[in-house]
């Protein structure tokens, strides 16, 4: 029997992402309507450059075409969910639910009991309804970030 997440995201895989989808993942990543008016300036510039693939365990989500609906960066020690960016137009179709569950299996294989998350706030709410729990804030550090951030802790043993 397949599952709701699997059943809504028929035809998406999950693979690692490679140097020549550092151009695709940087798009996704400034062109998101997340980052839009005060959160702008944090993807002003920002590039997901191949050196940056190379380095962290880096993972797509790609449809049938090969169009990369979404992705995360999970960097080991110590452990943190560095990047994770759904496509504006694949969101609500369960990619990100998808994404975290191919990240816990990452990080359970690595040996990791769990991960920290330092949340974009609006994404606060998606994190928790994954089963990331809240730990704390991290305080703005102007100029850089701004606003005050969620930290949560998603542990690696926990169904999505």
């Amino acid at each position: 029997m397949r599952s709701r997440i699997t059943d809504r995201c028929a035809g998406v895989r999950i693979r690692r992402a490679v140097a020549r989808d550092a151009k695709r993942l940087t798009r996704l990543v400034t062109t998101s309507r997340a980052y839009e008016g005060p959160y702008a300036h944090m993807v002003e510039g920002y590039r997901v450059g191949p050196d940056y693939i190379e380095a962290h365990a880096v993972h797509v989500a790609v449809d049938d075409g090969g169009r990369v609906l979404g992705f995360y960066a999970l960097v080991l020690s110590p452990p943190e969910l560095d990047l994770m960016f759904v496509a504006d137009g694949a969101q609500g179709r369960g990619i990100g639910r998808l994404l975290i569950g191919h990240l816990r299996e990452e990080a359970r294989r690595a040996g990791l009991a769990a991960v920290r998350v330092v949340a974009h706030p609006p994404a606060e709410g998606f994190y928790r309804g994954v089963g990331a729990e809240r730990t704390g804030t991290v305080e703005a550090r102007p100029p850089a970030v701004r606003w005050d951030r969620p930290e949560l802790m998603l542990m690696t043993d926990e169904g999505t």
